[in-house]
This record gives structure tokens, sequence and C-alpha cells, in this order.
């Protein structure tokens, strides 16, 4: 019998595997398929250490109408599935307010803070340095105003996190981007973000350092999961593996088999699509076009595009709706080639509806531990919050983290 058993292999259960295999225990990491291929497989690939403040639902009426209405390309939305979600999303509107997300982006920053030193000797570790590039990350603006906007706020954020960025004229920027069209009006290029050319990849790198550390890795059915005398235990196809305590790491598919242990956990499931298009100039660096919600990024399969958030149902059938209209409005802007055939990808962000991730010991049951709900962020968060569940078991409870642990949650 194992000292843990873990739950999901995306970045964060593969992340918290690393780090409890670290301090000694042992660890069966369990998933459906192999690590790194759902939402850690599809996302944008960033280290996003200037997302120190979460997305918040807009308060202004217009920006909602816009929402609701489909003019904006940033968000989606399906009638059964919003109804759905409609207590989640209420939850996350208010918490969206001026003073909750002040308090809240106090904690979220400190995980953005640590986000490139904590995965840095994973990445040395596990030989993954040719997928990383440390170019940053840029916002590209089409709008003067809202330019001028966002510039203040990054102002703001150096001041306030020490966040650093270069505020750039449209021109500047696009004799440092060849594979821009024309230029933008203008451009924020936070400094130090890092980004990855293959996110799947990563993941999946650091599972092999896992297994290649003695630790087991087995394919099996995470709703087989059962409480015993001892611990817990999952079917898997080489039989069944059991485990003295759990770490659930499922992402978005958390809540639905908690549910079966007594948790009714809210949720908003924000659907996200990418496609890969051939890079027939080099663009040197991802970046945001914000009127138009993709970000596009230079990786192994060519320029990865990627969408906002569809709030649909997890098993919804894929509508690419939203990346389609990004691209043919992205073309405007940048140099790129056809369409990489593929199978269309889609993933889905697991996100509270107090934006924070959800880490800490499972309120009804001792030997559980949960380890989800990092919304747009489990890829650069992983490693830091693995660390600090790590402390949670440990029973070194620091105040800074409080926030993020389940009791009183949900």
């Amino acid at each position: 019998m194992a000292d843990f058993m873990v739950l999901g292999a995306g970045m964060v259960g593969v992340s918290s595997a690393l780090a409890l295999q670290e301090q000694g225990h042992s660890v069966v990491l369990v998933d459906r398929t192999t690590p790194g291929l759902e939402t850690s497989f599809g996302n944008a690939g960033i280290i996003q250490t200037e997302a120190v403040e979460p997305y918040a639902l807009p308060q202004d009426l217009s920006t909602l109408w816009c929402y609701a209405v489909g003019r904006s390309n940033d968000v989606v939305w399906k009638t059964l599935p919003a109804l759905k979600m409609a207590p989640a999303l209420w939850r996350y509107f208010r918490n969206s307010s001026t003073a909750k997300h002040h308090a809240i982006s106090n904690t979220y920053a400190k995980l953005a803070a640590r986000a490139t030193a904590d995965h840095a000797p994973l990445i040395e570790a596990s030989d993954s340095e040719l997928l990383i590039a440390r170019q940053g990350l840029s916002m590209l603006y089409r709008d003067e105003q809202r330019f001028n906007q966002e510039s203040l706020r990054a102002e703001r954020l150096e001041r306030e996190y020490g966040v650093t960025s270069r505020i750039v004229d449209g021109v500047t920027y696009q004799a440092e981007e060849p594979a821009l069209k024309q230029a933008p009006v203008g451009a924020i290029h936070w400094l130090q973000s890092w980004s990855c050319r293959d996110p799947g990849g990563l993941t999946q790198a650091y599972a092999e350092l896992f297994v290649k550390r003695g630790g087991s890795l087995v394919f099996g059915d995470a709703h087989s999961l059962a409480e015993t005398q001892t611990g817990w235990q999952v079917t898997t196809d080489s039989g069944i593996a059991s485990a003295e305590q759990v770490v659930i790491a499922l992402g978005p598919w958390s809540p639905e088999l908690l549910k079966g242990f007594g948790y009714h956990i809210p949720m908003v499931y924000k659907r996200g699509y990418h496609g890969h298009y051939k890079e027939t100039t080099r663009l040197n660096r991802p970046f945001l076009d914000v009127a138009n919600g993709v970000l596009a990024a230079p990786m192994s399969r060519g320029i990865r595009v990627t969408t906002g958030a569809a709030l649909v149902d997890l098993d919804d059938v894929s509508n690419p709706q939203q990346l389609e209209r990004g691209v043919k409005a992205l073309r405007t802007l940048l140099t790129m080639g056809d369409r990489v055939r593929e199978s269309q990808w889609f993933g889905t962000r697991p996100c509270m509806p107090d934006m924070l991730p959800v880490v800490g010991q499972a309120p009804k049951h001792a030997r559980m531990w949960f380890h989800f709900g990092h919304g747009h962020q489990g890829f650069t968060q992983g490693p830091t919050t693995a660390q600090i569940l790590l402390s949670e078991i440990a029973g070194e409870h620091s105040d800074v983290w409080q926030p993020l642990r389940p009791q009183g949650r949900f």
C-alpha cells in the first residue's frame, strides 16, 4: 500500500505527486489516460507571473450586455448550462466587486510571484529547458482608450506587486515582431512570464521524472474510488491500487466525483478551444489580441491560437465558433499559414466562484485532500500549490494560505 494516491495526472496532479515523492512518501499517480492530455495539453503554455489578479466578471452593465447578446468573443454561452451554473456565477459576480477582488488578489498575487521559481527545478530535473522561452507575454491593443486604461493598470501592478512590463507604442512593437502585418495601437509587454512550446509535453516530462524517481503511474477510473478500513482504493488496468491517503486533483471533474462523498462544490466551467496554424514568419513571443479574445503562441506544432471562455456543459459537443471568429480577426494582424490538420481540441478550466484554487484537507474525510479549481492558471500554479498542499499535509498551516483551504468555501 502506498502512502498517497493522486487522482489526476494533469499539471496539478503530477506536481502533487512530485512534491509528495520529494518528501519521501510512496505515491501512486492515477489517470484514465496519458499524463498531460487533458486541459494541461491544450492551454496557451504561459507560466503567468503577470497574472496577479484573477479574471473577474465585469461589473459594468455594458460589458455584461455584450456577453449576454454575443457581441464579445471573450465569452460565449448556452442557456441550460449557464442556468445550471447560475448559483456559482452569481457568487463569482459578487466576488468580482472591487473590494472583494482586491482581497482575493492579495492571495492570488503571492501564487503568481512564486510560479517560475517553483517550475524552474522541475524544468531542469526533467531536461525540459528546450521547451521553455523567457521572452515574456504581450497584450496587443487595437483601441487607444483601452490601451491607455491598461497602461495605467500595468503601472499600478508594478507599484503594488512588483510585476514589471514595457509599455510600447504599436509601431515600435511591430518592428520587434516581423510576423505582425500591421501595427497595433500599442502593446504591454509583461517581462517576467515564461512560455512553453509544448505544455502537454512539459507535463509528460514531469510525469516521466516522477516515474524515474520511483513513482508508480497507472491507468484507472477515478470514479471507482472507495474508502477502506486502511485508506483508499481504485480500480486500475493493473488491478486494485490502494493508498493510505488520497489527493483529488481532477480539475473540472473533481466536483462530480466528490458528490458521491457528500460534497456539493460550486464551479464555473469555462471551456476553451485551440488550433494550430503554420508559422510562416517567426513569432518571437506569445501575445493576446485583446479586442478579439484570442492568444497566439509559438508552439512546436505551429502557432497555437487559444480562445476565451465558453460556458457549456463538460460533455457538450464541440463548437469552435470562438476560435473561428478569433482567427479571422487575428489574421488581419498576424501573418500565419493554413491550419494544421488535427482533431479539434477543447478543454475546460475549473473556476471556483472566489477565483482561488482549493488546497487542503477535505472537511469530512481525514485522509482525503483537495487540490483543484485553479481556473485559468493550473499550468502556472500547479507546482506552487503542490508545495502549499505539502505544508498542509505536514500540519504546517500558514495564515497566508488560509483562503485556499476548503473549509467554509462551499
